[in-house]
């Protein structure tokens, strides 16, 4: 085998190598099998977190109403 064929070989080597690394490295999700699983490092990823909030969305309203419903009522008597 002569030097230029050993440089070729081993530079493609190399090549498939670095594209192999860099593959395994990224942290994207990966589809296996039909489950798309996480990547290696979700659990460092900040995680985005929303309380939850009151059922009812508009408590004040409702009192005020209750409020005016019940000086109606005083008023009629």
């Amino acid at each position: 085998m002569t030097h230029r064929q050993t440089t070729v070989r081993t530079t493609c080597l190399l090549l498939l190598c670095v594209a192999g690394l860099l593959g395994s490295v990224g942290g994207c999700q990966v589809s296996m099998n039909g489950q798309t699983l996480p990547s290696p490092y979700y659990l460092y990823d900040d995680v985005q977190y929303f309380p939850a909030g009151p059922e009812f969305k508009l408590p004040r309203e409702a009192a005020a109403l209750r409020a005016a419903q019940a000086e109606e009522k005083a008023s009629r008597r």
